[in-house]
C-alpha cells in the first residue's frame, strides 16, 4: 500500500496532464501526494509508440513532480465497464487509499473517456465494499472508498460544477502536456497529423485554462464536474 491524497485516472497516458495537471502540480507543491493511473498505454495511438508513449509519460510525471505512476494495462481502444476491468482499478485504489480521485471526462470525443469515467465512478463505489475481495501484489487489501470524485474537463467543453484555481501552475502543466511531443504539435514531426497535433489544440489548452481562470477572477483555473453532491461546512467556504 502506497497511500496518496490524490489519484488521477487517465484512460490513456497525457489525459490527466490535459485534464488536471495544473491541479496536480498545484496540489504537489502545497505538500499533497498525488499518483497517476493510467488505464492503458495509449498502443492505439496514430502517432507514436508504445514504447515512445511509456518515456513521454515519465517525463510528465517528473515535471509535476508526480512520484508514483501505474499502468492498469487495459486495451487502449476498447475500455468497458465489465467485472474483470473493474477489479483491476480497485486493486489500485485500494493500493494508494486516495482521499480524493480525479477521473475521465463523463462524456467526450474519444468514446474511452466516457467507458473510463463510469468503470471508476462504479470501482470507487465498490473499492468500498470489504465483501469484494482483491489481492494486490502480493498482499490482501482492505476496503476503501474515496471521499470525493470528480471528472476533469476534455475535448469537448462541459460547463464545470466547480473550478480550481491554478494561477502560476499552467507553465508547469503546459510542459508537462508537450512532454508528449509525439502527440501533440510538433512542426519538426513527418508523422499523420491528427486533430490533437494542430497548434490550434495546444493553443486551446492555454486559453481554456485562461477562460476558466477569468470565470473565477483568477489567471488560470481548470474546470471539473461532480461525480457526487458536493459537501460542505458553510457555503461561505465556496464562494470566492
Amino acid at each position: 500500500m502506497t497511500k496518496v491524497d490524490v489519484l488521477a485516472i487517465g484512460a490513456h497516458p497525457d489525459d490527466v496532464e490535459l485534464g488536471c495537471g495544473g491541479a496536480i502540480a498545484k496540489f504537489i507543491a502545497e505538500g499533497k501526494t498525488v499518483a497517476i493511473l493510467d488505464l492503458t498505454k495509449g498502443e492505439m495511438g496514430t502517432r507514436g509508440s508504445e514504447e515512445k508513449r511509456k518515456q513521454e509519460a515519465e517525463d510528465a510525471a517528473n515535471i509535476l513532480g508526480v512520484t508514483h505512476r501505474a499502468q492498469a494495462n487495459l486495451a487502449d481502444g476498447w475500455i468497458s465497464n465489465d467485472q474483470a476491468s473493474q477489479l483491476e482499478v480497485i486493486k489500485w485504489i485500494r493500493h494508494f487509499q486516495p482521499t480524493l480521485i480525479l477521473i475521465n471526462a463523463p462524456t467526450d470525443r474519444h468514446p474511452d473517456h466516457p467507458h473510463a469515467a463510469n468503470l471508476c465512478v462504479d470501482a470507487a463505489f465498490k473499492s468500498g465494499l470489504k465483501n469484494v475481495v482483491t489481492e494486490h501484489l502480493g498482499q490482501s487489501q482492505s476496503a476503501h472508498r474515496p471521499k470525493n470524485l470528480f471528472h476533469y474537463i476534455q475535448f469537448w467543453n462541459i460547463e464545470p460544477d466547480v473550478i480550481m484555481d491554478i494561477s502560476g501552475y499552467l507553465d508547469k502543466k503546459l510542459a508537462a502536456v508537450k512532454a508528449y511531443d509525439s502527440q501533440f504539435y510538433n512542426p519538426k514531426s513527418d508523422e499523420p497529423k491528427t486533430v490533437i497535433s494542430s497548434k490550434n489544440f495546444l493553443d486551446s489548452v492555454i486559453y481554456r485554462a485562461q477562460d476558466m481562470g477569468r470565470h473565477i477572477y483568477k489567471e488560470a483555473g481548470e474546470g471539473f464536474i461532480k461525480a457526487q453532491p458536493i459537501g460542505c461546512n458553510s457555503l461561505l467556504d465556496i464562494l470566492i
